[in-house]
């Protein structure tokens, strides 16, 4: 059976929306690292509609001479929850419906390896809210924003989750990687 690991990009007071404010902050040599870590133990991308759509048209065209991580998000194994796509037009992705916590319980028992799930802030809160995530792998960025969807809204159940690791980047950027239980 499968884990599901969460890699988010997260500000300092919750805020998960379209990361752009990442782009002062250079994804250098160690925080790729950091996160080959995570990818390189997962047989499955599993991803929400809004994501699925943005990532292909940021990794569907990239080789390996462009990205490192292009051969895993193309190569890889896609499953979207959507309630409005039919149809995939990524290479490797099947269409898994609506959001439904016993088909991602299914898919989990169905992949061999753990399974990557990245942003999908609709996709990772319920998950979260129905316990079917194993670990976070938060990205934290050293500034606010204010406004915008948060990994974890005011109305979220609570949760307990352990520290596993945590790594500092020269230019603030922390990863915290947490087990939850």
């Amino acid at each position: 059976m499968g884990a599901i690991l969460v890699h988010e990009f997260i500000t300092a007071d919750g805020v998960i929306d379209n990361p752009t404010w990442s782009f002062d902050y250079e994804f250098d040599d160690a925080m790729n690292d950091t996160l080959t870590s995570i990818t390189k133990r997962c047989g499955a991308i599993l991803l929400g509609r809004t994501t699925w759509q943005h990532f292909e048209k940021g990794w569907s065209k990239r080789t390996d001479a462009d990205d490192p991580h292009s051969s895993f998000f193309n190569d890889t194994p896609k499953y979207v929850v959507t309630g409005t796509l039919d149809t995939p037009t990524w290479r490797n992705s099947t269409i898994l419906g609506p959001y439904d916590p016993d088909a991602i319980r299914q898919l989990k028992n169905r992949v061999d390896g753990d399974i990557y799930t990245s942003a999908s802030g609709t996709l990772v809160r319920a998950m979260l809210a129905d316990g079917l995530v194993d670990e976070l792998n938060l990205f934290l960025y050293p500034l606010t924003r204010g406004q915008g969807p948060r990994l974890f809204p005011a109305d979220a159940r609570p949760l307990k989750m352990r520290l596993e690791s945590h790594r500092a980047f020269d230019h603030g950027v922390v990863h915290l990687k947490y087990r939850l239980s």
